[in-house]
C-alpha cells in the first residue's frame, strides 16, 4: 500500500519491503543500510545479500531471548543482486530466514502466494516487465473485487546494471492499464467457447485440476 511506505531502499543493489509495524520496518532497514556503509568502506565491495540477511536474523532472534525486550514486529522482503546472482528472502520476527523465488507477506498474502505457486515456474526466463506484470497481477489478486490502481500499490525493482529504485505511479499505472486491455480483450471472445463445450468438459475437469497442481512448491510457512 502507497498510504504508508513500505519499501525502503537499502543499497544500490539490495530493497526491501516490510509487513507489519511500519517503526520497527524502518529500524531494521536502517540497521541493513548502515551494515552495508560499514561493509562498503571496509571491504570497497558490495555486501552479499545473504550474509545481510543473516545479520539481521541475528539481531531479530536475540530479542526473542531477553527478557526485557520484545521481538521486532516486523516481516522483511529483502531483495538483492550480488555476485552469485539475484536474491529474494523472508525473514521472520522470530529470527528465521527462508530465499524463495516469489513470496508475498502481509495480511492478505495467501491469494498472492496462491497466485505466485502457479507461475513461478515462468519467472526464471520471463523479462523484467512480465516480472512486474506478474507481481501487480499478485496484487490484484488480493483485492477482493477492488479495482488495482497505483495509487494503492508501489514497484520497485533491482536487476544487472539497474540499481534499485521505486517506479513513478504513472509508469505503474500504464502497465495496470496494458494487462487490463488485454484482459477485456479476451474476456468476449472465450465466453462462447466456454459456453458451447460446457457439456465437453465436465467430465475431465477433475483431471486438469490434478494436472494444475503438480510441480508447485509450497509456500507456506
Amino acid at each position: 500500500s502507497s498510504h504508508q511506505k513500505k519499501i525502503f531502499k537499502v543499497d544500490d543493489h539490495i530493497g526491501v519491503a516490510i509487513a507489519g509495524l511500519t517503526a520497527d520496518g524502518r529500524v531494521l532497514s536502517r540497521y541493513m543500510r548502515n551494515e552495508c556503509i560499514n561493509y562498503s568502506f571496509t571491504y570497497e565491495s558490495p555486501l552479499p545479500v545473504g550474509r545481510l540477511v543473516v545479520q539481521l536474523a541475528d539481531k531479530a532472534q536475540v530479542c526473542t531471548q531477553r527478557s526485557w525486550k520484545r521481538p521486532y514486529g516486523v516481516g522483511l522482503l529483502v531483495a538483492g543482486l550480488d555476485e552469485s546472482g539475484a536474491h529474494l528472502y523472508y525473514n521472520c520476527p522470530s529470527g528465521n530466514y527462508f530465499e524463495y523465488q516469489a513470496f508475498a507477506i502481509g495480511s492478505r498474502s495467501q491469494a498472492a502466494k496462491t497466485y505466485l505457486e502457479r507461475r513461478f515456474e515462468s519467472f526464471r526466463d520471463a523479462s523484467r516487465d512480465d516480472l512486474v506484470k506478474d507481481a501487480l497481477m499478485a496484487i490484484r489478486e488480493t483485492l477482493q473485487g477492488e479495482t488495482l490502481k497505483s495509487l494503492v500499490c508501489t514497484v520497485a525493482v533491482v536487476g544487472v546494471g539497474e540499481p534499485f529504485h521505486i517506479l513513478d505511479q504513472g509508469t505503474v499505472q500504464q502497465m495496470i492499464d496494458a494487462f487490463e486491455i488485454v484482459a477485456e480483450q479476451e474476456g468476449p471472445a472465450a465466453e462462447p467457447d466456454t459456453e458451447a463445450g460446457q457439456e465437453a468438459s465436465a467430465e475431465p475437469e477433475p483431471e486438469q485440476g490434478a494436472a494444475a497442481g503438480e510441480g508447485v512448491a509450497p509456500m507456506d510457512i
